[in-house]
């Protein structure tokens, strides 16, 4: 089984990072959104080295670390195909709502189509699954381990909650649509790592989303 730390970065709200890496600490960053120095701070005192970033959508709290890590690390950045209005785009991402308004572009980033697989370079082991999961945005997408019973859901579900469809590219009725196919794939013990808060468990979670989706 896959190591998995989790840092709980703050720039405008307290978001979690993870880095999943294996018995050599080489590994996938997810979601670096803020304080990019105290980040790779921490990687190298644990000895871990990242091999790439994925991201499970464009707002400026999950990627706001990126520009420099990208600097940094010289590594590929995967976040679906969807995701270049966001990244690109300063009201898309929030950052301009958030008071320092960031676009970024790289020919390091990765745009993927859904259902693609996510291997970092030289690291077969790590591969992810990921399952489109628009709703909260429209480039959402879950990363899914299953070697590790995983998946890395971002904003998509908190524990005792769910994302908010209020903003640019969000859609209830399309959230409601990705809770219904994560219910379908995902095993009832799959533990769930969310972009904010405690991570929680599908099972867990089950009643509150089985009733939300029969509403």
């Amino acid at each position: 089984m896959n190591r998995i730390e989790a840092f709980t970065l703050t720039d405008w709200i307290p978001t979690n990072c993870y880095f999943l890496g294996n018995e050599k600490g080489e590994g996938l960053l997810i979601d670096p959104g803020a304080e990019p120095g105290r980040l790779l701070a921490e990687l190298e005192k644990q000895g871990l080295r990242p091999l790439a970033i994925a991201i499970t959508h464009g707002h400026f709290d999950h990627i706001g670390a990126v520009p420099e890590l990208l600097e940094a690390l010289q590594v590929p950045v995967f976040i679906r195909d969807e995701g270049r209005r966001y990244l690109e785009n300063p009201l898309w991402n929030l950052s301009a709502a958030a008071g320092s308004p960031m676009t970024l572009k790289s020919p390091l980033i990765r745009y993927f189509e859904a259902g693609a697989e996510i291997v970092p370079p030289g690291a077969p082991d790590l591969t992810l699954e990921t399952i489109p999961a628009p709703g909260h945005t429209a480039d959402g997408t879950v990363f899914y381990s299953k070697n590790d019973g995983a998946a890395f859901v971002g904003d998509t579900i908190f524990r005792g909650s769910v994302g908010r469809t209020d903003l640019p590219g969000g859609s209830s009725a399309a959230l409601l649509e990705t809770l219904r196919q994560l219910l379908r794939k995902l095993p009832q013990d799959t533990r769930l790592f969310c972009g904010h808060g405690e991570p929680t468990t599908l099972s867990r979670e089950l009643p509150g989303l089985s009733a939300m989706i029969e509403s």
